[in-house]
């Protein structure tokens, strides 16, 4: 009889979630874009949201939700109704990051989302002071191991985007190097641009826009291929550094329980809208660069991501680095 009672309810919820894909969406849908406004995920975010919209004929109303390194608008569409009306564009630092920054983050990002899938990588380059002597990566790398104890590089914060692909760097290299950390990008650069400290790794969108402006001196990208925004510069793989990628990753999730349906029907409208040229263009002028199609869906998503959190959460332990 419990058996009976357990299918009965089984086959009512598969059939509640069918019904539910089918009428959805019925209203607008709430896109938390965990970061403040005017920063590079916020300007892709309400790129997307109005894409996303258009495909499904539907609005879909951005809004900001920053503080806590995108913890506070990541734990809202964890814990919001998972009905399909709530969704959030996450990233490496809200869903990998953080599960190791802090002791007790404010959600388990493995288990409280429904993964939709992965749209954009944006790469970190390696920039150093435009007067530091060396011209390449194998020039750098003598001179960090030389000088480590009397250098400094900078970044926007502890465990930003910015830091962490710094302490990838210096573990790889064996080097112990003066982290400064700053209250965002932007004074980092001002400072790096000024020479009060040497290196620094960037996102791609500023560092590249520097490197090419001469104000600072383009070491490499840290990607596994060479990125249009400046395809003259190598990639770290290229010049002997191979293993010391760091690309911040930008997916949407729906809260655990979203049913299934839903959840196909927004990843579809995510694939459609990536292979639209206008939209792609705009977004690659942004530094992004689009996952192809095999790495878009749900299934690579959720194995994408225990995975990032696995790989940062042992170089976060390894740096000894937390934002408690």
């Amino acid at each position: 009889m419990l058996m009976r009672v357990l299918a009965v309810l089984a086959a009512s919820l598969a059939l509640t979630g069918i019904a539910a894909g089918q009428t959805w969406p019925a209203r607008p849908i709430t896109l938390i874009i965990p970061f403040a406004p005017g920063g590079g995920i916020d300007a892709s975010a309400r790129i997307q949201a109005q894409a996303l919209g258009e495909q499904l004929g539907q609005t879909i109303v951005a809004e900001n939700m920053g503080a806590a390194a995108g913890m506070v608008g990541s734990q809202r569409v964890a814990r919001a109704e998972p009905d399909g009306y709530t969704f959030l564009i996450g990233n490496t630092g809200t869903h990998a990051y953080n599960q190791s920054l802090y002791k007790q983050p404010l959600y388990n990002a493995a288990i409280d989302f429904a993964p939709v899938g992965l749209v954009s990588e944006s790469p970190r380059i390696l920039v150093a002071r435009k007067d530091l002597p060396v011209k390449d990566l194998r020039e750098f790398v003598a001179y960090v191991k030389a000088n480590q104890g009397k250098m400094q590089y900078a970044s926007a914060g502890v465990g930003s985007g910015t830091h962490l692909p710094c302490a990838l760097l210096n573990r790889a290299l064996g080097v112990e190097v003066t982290h400064i950390p700053y209250r965002g990008a932007g004074p980092a650069m001002q400072d790096l641009i000024a020479g009060r400290v040497d290196y620094m790794c960037d996102t791609i969108q500023t560092g590249a826009a520097q490197a090419k402006a001469h104000t600072v001196k383009g070491i490499a990208v840290m990607a596994m291929k060479r990125v249009p925004i400046i395809a003259d510069l190598a990639t770290t793989g290229e010049q002997g550094l191979p293993g010391v990628e760091a690309s911040v990753w930008n997916a949407f999730f729906f809260p655990k329980g979203t049913p299934d349906p839903i959840v196909r029907r927004m990843n579809k409208a995510m694939g459609d809208m990536l292979e639209n040229a206008a939209l792609r263009k705009r977004l690659q002028d942004l530094g992004l660069e689009i996952v192809p199609p095999e790495r878009r869906s749900p299934e690579y998503l959720a194995k994408f991501l225990s995975e990032e959190i696995e790989r940062w959460g042992k170089i976060i332990k390894a740096a000894g680095i937390s934002a408690d």
